[in-house]
C-alpha cells in the first residue's frame, strides 16, 4: 500500500518576496505546484500542518494529496528551504505527479533480524555503506523503504543490491554495477589483536630457522682467540 499524506493548500494569486514575508507572519508557508506538462500554480499551506506531516518519517519519499479548493491534485514534495538562522521553513516545491509519471527519488534502507546473523553474534559489525539508495520508478509504486534481511549472513559477508528483490520498473540509477550496501565485519580491536597475533608467530618461527653456520662458529673463535693475544701482549709490556 502506497503511503500518502494530505494537505490543504490556498491559491496564491500574488507572488514575491514581500507577499511571502507577510504570509509568514500570518504563519503560512509559500510554495508551487509544477510538473506533468501544465502551468505552475502558487500556494500556501498552514505552517502548523506542514511541520506536521514534516515530522513524519519519509516525507520526501511519500506522495501528497493537496487539497486546492474542490480540486485534488497529486504531488511528490521536492524541495524545502529552511532559513539558515531561525531553521524555520520558507518555502515548498511540490511536482504534479500522474500515474505513470518517472521520479528519481532516494529510498531508506533498513535491516532487520541482527539478532539472527551468526557474523554480529560472533562480535562483528554492521558497516553500513548506503543508507539509501537512488532509484528511478513509477510514481504510483515508490517504495517506502528497501529491507534487508541479516539472518544467516557470517563475518566477512556482503550485501549488494541484487539481493533486494524489486518490482520489474523500479530501477538503480546506478546500473553499471552490483554495488555494495553493507558488509559483516570483524571490529577493529578484533582485527588488530588478529594481526599482532600473526606477527609474533611470524617472529618466533623466525628465531626457531636461525642457527650459527659452521664459518660463524669459526670466526667468533678466531675473534676470541685474537683477543687473549691481544691481552697477553698488553701485559709483556
Amino acid at each position: 500500500m502506497i503511503m500518502t499524506s494530505n494537505l490543504k493548500v490556498e491559491n496564491r494569486e500574488k507572488v514575491g518576496k514581500g507577499i511571502s514575508r507577510a504570509l509568514r507572519r500570518e504563519g503560512k508557508i509559500p510554495g508551487i505546484i509544477y510538473g506533468n506538462k501544465q502551468n505552475p500554480v502558487s500556494i500556501s499551506v498552514k505552517e502548523n500542518e506542514l511541520k506536521a506531516e514534516l515530522r513524519k518519517a519519509g516525507f520526501f519519499n511519500r506522495l501528497c494529496d493537496l487539497k486546492l479548493g474542490e480540486e485534488n491534485i497529486r504531488v511528490l514534495p521536492q524541495d524545502i528551504a529552511i532559513h539558515p538562522v531561525t531553521e524555520k521553513t520558507e518555502h515548498i516545491d511540490f511536482l504534479r505527479v500522474s500515474e505513470n509519471t518517472k521520479v528519481t527519488i532516494q529510498i531508506p534502507v533498513k535491516f532487520k533480524n541482527e539478532e539472527n546473523c551468526p557474523g554480529i553474534k560472533l562480535g562483528g559489525i554492521l558497516n553500513v555503506v548506503r543508507y539509501s539508495v537512488e532509484v528511478s520508478c513509477p510514481a504510483s509504486k515508490i517504495p517506502e523503504e528497501f529491507i534487508v534481511d541479516l539472518t544467516g549472513l557470517e563475518l566477512g559477508d556482503t550485501i549488494h543490491f541484487s539481493s533486494i528483490k524489486l518490482e520489474d520498473d523500479i530501477t538503480p540509477t546506478i546500473s553499471d554495477r552490483d554495488f555494495t550496501i553493507a558488509s559483516i565485519v570483524a571490529p577493529a580491536a578484533l582485527t588488530s589483536e588478529e594481526e599482532k597475533t600473526d606477527e609474533e608467530d611470524t617472529s618466533e618461527e623466525g628465531d626457531d630457522t636461525t642457527e650459527s653456520s659452521p664459518e660463524d662458529e669459526g670466526n667468533e673463535k678466531t675473534e676470541t682467540q685474537d683477543k687473549n693475544e691481544s691481552e697477553g701482549d698488553n701485559k709483556k709490556e
